[in-house]
């Protein structure tokens, strides 16, 4: 994510990787870093910093992307995310027939 995030930075940018745990980051050309953008890590995040951070979301703003599946298409999601094919984060929804 933080070389697809780089190259989405605007010069002077900053990525913030606030992960507990993180695997490895792929090498990347340094035109992606060139420009003034940085990249730094937050070893701790507290309450107030995730409402400082929600504050500001909307001002920004943040994007996200989701893809939804079907709880029975599990497997499916694991198997995209494992391939690099899903482009964001996937939703598992419960139908409402297995909810009652």
């Amino acid at each position: 994510l933080v070389p697809v995030a780089l190259r989405s930075l605007a010069k002077g940018g900053i990525v913030v990787c606030g992960g507990i745990h993180m695997s490895d980051i792929p090498s990347f050309p340094y035109a992606d870093l060139w420009g003034e953008r940085t990249i730094c890590s937050v070893a701790n995040l507290t309450r107030r910093d995730g409402e400082e951070f929600l504050e500001t979301a909307p001002r920004v703003p943040v994007r996200t992307v989701t893809e939804i599946f079907p709880l029975e298409e599990a497997n499916t999601a694991l198997n995209r995310f494992r391939s690099g094919q899903l482009n964001g984060t996937a939703v598992l929804v419960m139908s409402s027939r297995q909810a009652a």
